[in-house]
């Protein structure tokens, strides 16, 4: 601009400052809509974190010029008016679409996150994401679950390994031996019975049967030799 005008200046500046600044801007075609209407989505829009704004083209045109937001000098066409972003730009994007279908005037043109251009489309789908929050509790859940199961079997372990020892501990005190001998050809016609010829085996299983510890495979123990 030659010989610009200070407001003019200012304006440019304040565009170039916020587009830097923001976390996103959303740009829109606000043709036909009333100043009531406006003032209304101004107010949801600063609710969901955007900052409603209308400008001249030819001055956002300068703002952008030799900027990495230059993408966006397409989506200035028409009257335009951006939403800046600060925070999570898909509640923005919810924001002005639910209002535009109650409004079909107002057009949702694109937007920049960063340097990424984002069609009209982009914004559509923005619109369809969860919030960041509803998204960060989804991934807090998500992880939670597999470290809660993990947690109750570490607990369970010392527990189960507590008992077991415990069971093998009483049985040797006991007199029993503590593995039973090769496996014979034939079974002996009779188990004597008494504390000493229970199995260890048996009051292993059965102290981590509590605690739903798998069974071992032990064969069970006699006082009486295998026939020859």
């Amino acid at each position: 601009m030659d010989n610009p005008r200070a407001d003019k200046v200012a304006v440019v500046d304040e565009v170039r400052g916020r587009l830097a600044t923001s976390d996103a801007a959303v740009l829109t075609e606000y043709r036909g809509l009333t100043v009531s209407e406006l003032a209304d989505l101004r107010r949801q829009l600063a609710a969901a974190g955007g900052d409603y704004k209308v400008y001249k083209n030819t001055l956002v045109r300068l703002a952008v010029a030799d900027s990495p937001q230059a993408s966006i000098h397409d989506l200035l066409t028409g009257p335009t008016a951006i939403a800046f972003v600060a925070g999570d730009v898909s509640a923005v994007a919810k924001t002005l679409r639910d209002f535009a279908r109650a409004n079909p005037k107002l057009v949702v043109k694109g937007g920049i996150v960063g340097e990424g251009l984002l069609t009209a489309s982009d914004m559509g789908q923005l619109a369809d994401l969860p919030s960041r929050d509803v998204l960060l509790a989804q991934f807090a859940g998500a992880l939670s679950a597999p470290m809660q199961q993990l947690a109750g079997l570490i607990q369970a372990l010392p527990r189960n390994l507590a008992y077991g020892l415990s069971a093998l501990l009483e049985q040797r005190q006991a007199g029993a031996p503590a593995e039973a001998p090769a496996e014979p050809a034939e079974a002996p016609a009779e188990a004597p019975a008494g504390p000493a010829a229970e199995a260890p085996a048996e009051a292993v299983v059965e102290a981590l049967a509590t605690n739903e510890a798998p069974a071992t495979d032990e064969a069970p123990a006699t006082n009486e030799a295998p026939a020859e």
